[in-house]
């Protein structure tokens, strides 16, 4: 089997999700199955007006790598990309992206998964929630249920 392509990049532009699966997947004829998710940015009940993410550059990418390269060996996949964006995101605006390919489902449903728990609860992002009342926003953490997602993979 190949050395999987691995794909990381933090960065404030959006992204095209299609477009991504798109190039990953061109004129790779060992991909029989390609799992994405698409993280958007949640209005709150309309009392959001925007998340702000900051993160550490280099640092941010090399432990989302890291976490990759992880689930590369853990799962048969032939790629695995994250793109995750940072700085003020308006609800509705994509955030974060995960695409796992692989020759079969299963691999991709659980590299996809695996990296997502990670990205949710251990990246080096820092998460504000800008509420519409203009009081001063709160930094937030992962949730309580965030971590048990990614506990199931010990």
């Amino acid at each position: 089997m190949a050395e999987p392509v691995i794909k990381i990049q933090v960065q404030h532009a959006d992204f095209d999700l299609n477009d991504e699966i798109r190039q990953l997947t061109a004129g790779r004829h060992d991909i029989g199955a390609v799992v994405s998710f698409s993280g958007l940015c949640r209005d709150e009940d309309g009392t959001l007006a925007a998340l702000e993410l900051e993160h550490y550059p280099g640092m941010a990418e090399a432990e989302i790598r890291r976490i990759a390269e992880q689930a590369c060996k853990r799962w048969p996949l032939a790629a695995l990309v994250a793109i995750h964006r940072h700085g003020k995101i308006l609800p509705g605006e994509n955030i974060v992206a995960v695409i796992a390919a692989s020759k079969h489902r299963q691999a991709a449903f659980d590299g996809a998964n695996y990296l997502m728990d990670f990205l949710k609860t251990r990246a080096p992002f820092w998460k504000k929630e800008h509420p519409k009342s203009n009081t001063e926003g709160e930094w937030v953490s992962a949730s309580d249920s965030d971590d048990s997602a990614l506990n199931k993979w010990d």
